[in-house]
This record gives C-alpha cells, sequence and structure tokens, in this order.
C-alpha cells in the first residue's frame, strides 16, 4: 500500500467531506479540499496527487498532462463527461464513475417534472395565492391518457421512466441506436427513429448522455418539427439541448413548456452566476430545478461513499468496482 497518497477533491457542495475523510484516512491518506471553479485551480495540486475525486469541476487535459504520479480520477456522479477520458488514459490514469445510484431519483423528478408542467400546476399556484380561484387560469390542459411519451436513451434511468409513465396510459416511444429493437419492444415500448419520435412526442423525456453525438440533439431544426403543445423534460445533461434554440421554442410557441434540471450552461460550474444571465430563467413556462434530479438523503450518501471507495482500492493494490477506462488497469497491472 502507498504510503501517505494524496487525494484532491477538487470541488463539493455536501457541506463536509467526514464520509470521504472516514474512508480516505483509513488507508493512510491525506485529504486536500478544493472549492475549484477553473481548471486552473487544479493545476499545482495536480503534480504531486495520487488521485482526484471530481463533482462539478473539470479535470480536463491541461490538468492530466501536469500529472505526475497520478493513478486514478473519481467522479461523484455517472456522467464523465467533465473528465478528458482520453487523455487520462493516455496517462494511464484510470477513471471511474458511481453506476445504478440514482436511478429512483431521477426517474421520479423526470416523472415530477412532467405532471407538474402538464397539469399546470404553477400557473395555478401563481393564480390562486394571487386572489384568483379559476380553473380557467390554466388553460389549456389536456387529459395525459392516450397521448404519446418519447423517451431519448433507454438505459436503466429511462426504462425506469417508461415504468413510471405507463400508468398514467401513454404510449411509449424510445429512441436509442445503440439498444435492439427487441430489447425496446419487450418494455412495451415501440422503437422508432429521432425524426419520428420528435414529429410524435406530446411529452419528449430527455435523458442522454454528454457526447459529441448528443451535443444539441435539440437545436432549432428539432424544434421546429415538434408539436406546438409538446413538453420537453430534460434530466439529462444540459448541453444536450441548445438553449438559444430552446428559448426561440419557447417564445415562438414552438412547443408549450420545459422542465429542465440542468441548463445548457450549469450555474454550479461558474465562479459567478446571476439567472438574469440566461433568459430561460424569465419565461413563465418554464421549470429549472439546480441538478437536483440525483438528489435523495440515501443517493448522496451511495456517490460520497462510492466515489471514496474507488480511490481507496487503487491504494491498497485493488481492482476499483466501476472503471470508465478500463484498459488502463492492464497497463497498471503490468
Amino acid at each position: 500500500m502507498i504510503s501517505n497518497p494524496k487525494v484532491v477533491i477538487t470541488d463539493y457542495d455536501y457541506g463536509d467531506l467526514e464520509i470521504e475523510k472516514g474512508i480516505l484516512h483509513g488507508v493512510g491518506a491525506e485529504v486536500i479540499p478544493l472549492q475549484a471553479k477553473c481548471e486552473e485551480d487544479l493545476f499545482e495540486v495536480a503534480e504531486d496527487c495520487f488521485g482526484m475525486i471530481n463533482q462539478y469541476a473539470r479535470v480536463g487535459r491541461e490538468t492530466i498532462q501536469r500529472m505526475k504520479q497520478c493513478k486514478i480520477i473519481a467522479r461523484y456522479g455517472v456522467g464523465v463527461d467533465i473528465v478528458d477520458v482520453d487523455a487520462a488514459t493516455v496517462r494511464g490514469i484510470l477513471v471511474t464513475n458511481v453506476q445504478d445510484y440514482c436511478t429512483e431519483e431521477v426517474a421520479d423528478h423526470s416523472i415530477a417534472l412532467w405532471l407538474t408542467l402538464a397539469r399546470k400546476l404553477p400557473r395555478y399556484d401563481k393564480a390562486t395565492r394571487s386572489g384568483v380561484w379559476n380553473w380557467q387560469t390554466g388553460a389549456p390542459v389536456f387529459r395525459i391518457r392516450g397521448r404519446v411519451m418519447g423517451i431519448v436513451s433507454f438505459g436503466k434511468i429511462g426504462q425506469a421512466i417508461a415504468e413510471r409513465a405507463r400508468g398514467f396510459g401513454v404510449e411509449l416511444m424510445v429512441y436509442d441506436p445503440y439498444i435492439s429493437q427487441s430489447s425496446i419492444e419487450k418494455m412495451g415500448c415501440r422503437p422508432v427513429n429521432k425524426e419520428t419520435l420528435i414529429r410524435e412526442s406530446d411529452f419528449l423525456m430527455m435523458q442522454a448522455p454528454m457526447t459529441e453525438e448528443t451535443h444539441h440533439f435539440l437545436s432549432f431544426d428539432e424544434f421546429k418539427l415538434m408539436k406546438s403543445n409538446a413538453i420537453v423534460i430534460n434530466t439529462g445533461r444540459g448541453p444536450t439541448i441548445d438553449n438559444k434554440a430552446l428559448y426561440q421554442a419557447l417564445t415562438q410557441q414552438e412547443i408549450a413548456a420545459a422542465g429542465l434540471d440542468d441548463p445548457e450552461e450549469e450555474p454550479a460550474k461558474r465562479s459567478s452566476w446571476d439567472p438574469q444571465d440566461n433568459p430561460i430563467f424569465s419565461l413563465p413556462n418554464v421549470l429549472v430545478t439546480p441538478h437536483a434530479a440525483y438528489y435523495s438523503e440515501e443517493s448522496i450518501r451511495i456517490a460520497r461513499e462510492t466515489a471514496a471507495t474507488q480511490v481507496a482500492k487503487m491504494i491498497r493494490g485493488e481492482v476499483p468496482d466501476y472503471p470508465v477506462n478500463p484498459e488502463v488497469l492492464n497497463r497498471q497491472q503490468n
């Protein structure tokens, strides 16, 4: 086991690091907490760290190239788009994530955003608080049963969304080119291409990871094809929806409403933030939550324990549970 390895926690919003310290101090590690808001904040500590754990801070090529002793970069969450995995692989650094820890929470959150917008709850609430007691303040509200829900990306979370939505009597369509049609059909859903999904969906549930392929999956052309009464829900990565195109679609009635758990440029990744910087926040037909879909007390604990445990296993010379670039393990072991 390596003596006194340094583990950098690039940023965190959990209030403390008692969980991480409990695990990492147990293997003799020194924990170095930061609150990095730009990559330059990591350059100095990168040189002699054994491992990094990151929440929102980007660990990019410039940081990775400065690493002389690092063996592992551990993400607190599922997505690794804020880690340059290719650069890490070239340097022989393992990247890990936390898998299967917030499926229930994200699916619940997605359904909550959908129903809240479909039933016009924010509009009703605002009206009644101002003294207006009138069912017409939410009009038009359409029956959910019999309408079409499209799901983009059909991994565990997408499937959990489908399972919940089925009880509301919607027809389920799925676009995911990486899952076989037969697998989608076994889940009681209709596999379709992207254009069909966009044209026919009354409710479009985005759960896509952030890749070059999914960047701006919904942009100006896509919104022009959608139904004018369509509702878009995104509990996947923010940049999968073009923010400028979404604003135009919402203000020009190309779609009816949107629920976002993560706008294209996430405020938590900026050194300063004001909602006036993004016109999306000014629209009454938009619900925005602060990247909270994954949150429950249980899921937070699992994420923290799992990320720290991946680093602890590397320190002990053991194989981590959730390697993103497993080919590095072979090189480290040879």
